[in-house]
């Protein structure tokens, strides 16, 4: 199907974040460029191949970009899981009176992957990935082999993506966390935060568990919306209950918070009107799946003169 309707809701979201969290991107994507670099780099493998893999005269052959898909598939999802895992383990960079933004390594965030919990976040999506695109399958290919090998390639995904899962659970439980004073905006480990995040905030653990269950639920009958509800969960745990959710090792102080990161009042509330559209965006994509989703694909249609174009 056409894939450019996941872009679409990527740069609708990554878009929405960028004018609520302007010192957020500037941080980052200023400091740990590196990893961002990689990332961008592994989609736009993505995008091409997507475009180009059944072109005729294609010279590099549809293999090539099967395995450039595959690199997006696996190190792109992989360097990801790592960025994002840096909300929890933090990264080393600090801010001066100008957030002007200075990193603390020469890798540029290359580095969050060697963290023990950020390379297994970044596991965990990797395998997720593979059980959502299996699901799919499942789901919408009308053709026996194919479905079949699609439905065991869901169980092992599984159980490849359990011990990164347990790691994961396991941390959000013990590890510290960096949390701030409500009061002073000052930034402190705080003993178990994650732990308390949860317990303090019983929707987030509401979620976190019913996205868990209901991505096992989809893996034996190829349905559910958990994979949202994780994302969710987690990305609530490491920004509620005063929570610094883009940590500094280098400077405590220097950590991102709601409070200090988010744009000014005027562009929020310029937002807030413009959010008003979103819904119906949401609808549209919501629309447009649904039509495509209404019929299973078949081998023939998958063959045929239009999947060159569309595939």
């Amino acid at each position: 199907r056409k894939w450019e309707l996941t872009f679409t809701t990527l740069v609708l979201f990554g878009g929405a974040l960028f004018a609520a969290f302007p010192l957020f991107y500037a941080t980052s994507f200023g400091g740990a460029y590196w990893v961002w670099m990689l990332i961008l780099f592994t989609f736009i493998l993505q995008a091409v191949s997507y475009e180009f893999r059944k072109k005729p005269d294609n010279v590099l052959g549809a293999r090539t970009y099967e395995i450039f898909m595959s690199i997006n598939g696996s190190i792109g999802l992989l360097l990801i899981g790592a960025a994002v895992g840096t909300f929890f383990t933090g990264s080393r960079f600090s801010l001066n009176l100008y957030n002007s933004v200075t990193w603390g390594t020469p890798y540029h965030g290359l580095e969050a992957a060697l963290n023990p919990f950020n390379l297994a976040f970044g596991l965990f999506l990797v395998f997720l990935a593979r059980i959502l695109g299996a699901m799919y399958i499942v789901s919408h290919i009308d053709h026996a082999p194919l479905v079949k090998r699609a439905r065991k390639a869901t169980w092992i995904n599984l159980l490849w993506a359990l011990p990164f899962l347990l790691t994961m659970l396991i941390s959000f439980v013990t590890m510290e966390g960096f949390a701030v004073n409500p009061e002073t905006g000052t930034v402190f480990m705080e003993k178990g935060k994650y732990l308390n995040n949860l317990l303090a905030m019983p929707v987030v653990l509401v979620l976190l568990l019913t996205g868990l269950g209901s991505v096992i639920y989809g893996v034996a009958a190829t349905g559910g919306i958990g994979t949202v509800l994780v994302g969710l969960a987690i990305f609530s745990l490491a920004g509620y209950n005063n929570t610094a959710f883009y940590p500094s090792l280098s400077d405590l102080q220097s950590s991102l918070t709601i409070y200090n990161a988010s744009s000014s009042k005027y562009t929020l509330t310029v937002m807030s009107y413009v959010a008003l559209a979103v819904p119906f965006v949401l609808a549209y994509i919501a629309y447009v799946w649904k039509l495509m989703n209404a019929k299973q694909l078949t081998l023939a249609e998958l063959n045929g003169e239009d999947a060159k174009e569309m595939y």
